[in-house]
């Protein structure tokens, strides 16, 4: 009978841990573009913004994402290096989800939604989900595009 009460135990457990919402993973140090490297297996160097240029002559670049693909936010004054973030899902023409570190300072995160707010539908421009405030954030920030792995 305890065994039975274990096993179940165990499985509601694990059912916890399943949730297909957005949410804080691991706390980590790792920064957005050693976790992409690792992550997508797209080897690029530099700040996540310098990405998009490095990427000329070794990876194919466009505004269509691709899951595995790295998604390369331009600077701006909230990101003065740039971000990037790997592509896990394609949701609709004008959503994604992303996994990201230090989107939310030393976290990462998994499954993150990403959408477009571009008014060509091109990927140039977008907003992300805020995970401390459970919504997508207010700040839509420029975007390059995709760098597919």
């Amino acid at each position: 009978m305890r065994s039975i009460v274990a096993v179940l135990l165990a499985l509601l457990l694990a059912g916890c841990g399943g949730a297909s919402r957005p949410g804080l993973g691991s706390s980590s140090n790792l920064e957005c573009v050693p976790y992409a490297r690792q992550v997508s297996g797209v080897h690029l160097y530099g700040n996540a913004a310098d990405w998009w240029n490095n990427a000329d002559g070794q990876y194919a670049k466009g505004s269509d994402p691709v899951p595995g693909g790295v998604l390369v936010l331009r600077r701006s004054g909230r990101l003065p290096y740039g971000h990037v973030a790997v592509v896990r899902s394609q949701r609709s023409a004008r959503e994604i989800t992303v996994d990201q570190a230090n989107w939310v300072h030393h976290r990462i995160t998994i499954g993150e939604p990403v959408i477009d707010v571009s008014p060509g539908n091109d990927w140039s421009a977008v907003r992300v989900w805020w995970d401390p405030s459970g919504s997508m954030g207010a700040t839509t920030y420029p975007a390059y595009g995709f760098i597919a792995p």
